[in-house]
């Protein structure tokens, strides 16, 4: 990948399999990776959807070298490496970096709240100090909803004014649009990118000159967002966003990443994706019959995910 080059389109924070006794199932993890990319979707696994937090540094480690040794194109990734201490973000990002991956989602650390831009600067600093490789790219991770910690447009213009080859961009979750233009309107001709946390606001983005978005449901929808992404400028395009909006509300109506998998699980015909990590629970056998017949009334499906699992 050559310092020009920047990952763009829609990425997916693959949803984590786990075996019987726990343990991150890297044959389905793989497998789910090579679904999405087949569909044109890029890997922004260890993210939040793929229950990144409740992972050890060495799980996470694993799943990264899991995609490597399988052949993987390490350009179309973008593993989360975010943690509150800093020598595991390190770890994780220097990984990244020399692997060659387009870049690392990194979060803020999240424990301690109420800290300062100062704070937050420092720790990105040191982060890109202490992994000392040109190639690392980050791709800041703001989600104040659920790590109450946010990112603020002043510590991104520090951040690029100090390290202009390292910040590449921002993933924004925070769900609130007038947030996402500000950093668009702000940072245009920066060469910093930014991608919406959800598909509900990729043709809105992309107006405005996002470069795709990073999304919990491009583990189910990924064509069809991925779709809308390559259309933004056609006349269809409004039309595609209102479907896009409809499937996520219907998987919003529940806890995210256990409808995730549950879908999952009912397209690929394979229950054990239904596993979650605690604290996190599956849903119950009422709210799974509940999704699953409103996704089929709407004509939704999963088309080739059966293959991949046949293929385990």
């Amino acid at each position: 990948m050559s310092k020009t080059e920047r990952i763009r389109g829609v990425l997916s924070p693959v949803v984590t399999p786990f075996q019987a006794d726990g343990s991150v199932d890297l044959a389905k993890f793989v497998a789910q990776c090579r679904w999405l990319l087949s569909n044109d979707v890029g890997l922004a696994f260890l993210g939040t959807n793929s229950e990144a937090n409740s992972l050890s540094p060495s799980e996470r480690l694993r799943m990264m070298d899991a995609l490597l040794e399988a052949g993987v194109n390490p350009g179309s990734m973008m593993p989360g490496t975010g943690a509150c201490d800093l020598p595991t973000a390190v770890d994780l990002s220097r990984k990244a970096a020399r692997a060659g991956c387009a870049g690392v989602l990194t979060l803020p650390p999240f424990y301690y709240k109420g800290v300062s831009d100062e704070g937050l600067f420092r720790y990105f600093s040191e982060l890109i100090e202490r992994v000392a490789e040109n190639t690392l790219r980050v791709y800041l991770y703001h989600i104040p909803p659920v790590a109450q910690v946010g990112i603020s447009l002043d510590l991104i213009e520090r951040l690029l004014e100090r390290y202009p080859e390292n910040i590449a961009g921002i993933k924004d979750s925070s769900g609130d649009w007038n947030n996402m233009l500000a950093m668009l309107e702000r940072f245009k001709g920066r060469n910093f990118d930014v991608f919406p946390g959800s598909e509900v606001f990729l043709l809105q983005g992309m107006r405005h000159g996002a470069v795709g978005c990073i999304s919990a449901t491009a583990n189910v929808n990924p064509a069809a967002i991925h779709r809308l992404f390559v259309e933004w400028q056609s006349p269809e395009a409004d039309e595609l966003q209102n479907g896009l909006n409809t499937v996520r509300s219907l998987f919003q109506q529940f806890p995210m990443i256990p409808a995730l998998k549950a879908a999952v699980a009912h397209w690929s015909g394979d229950a054990q994706w239904h596993r979650v990590r605690p604290p996190l629970v599956e849903l119950n056998a009422q709210q799974r019959e509940s999704l699953i017949s409103q996704l089929v009334a709407q004509g939704f499906s999963m088309e080739g995910l059966n293959e991949t699992a046949s293929q385990l």
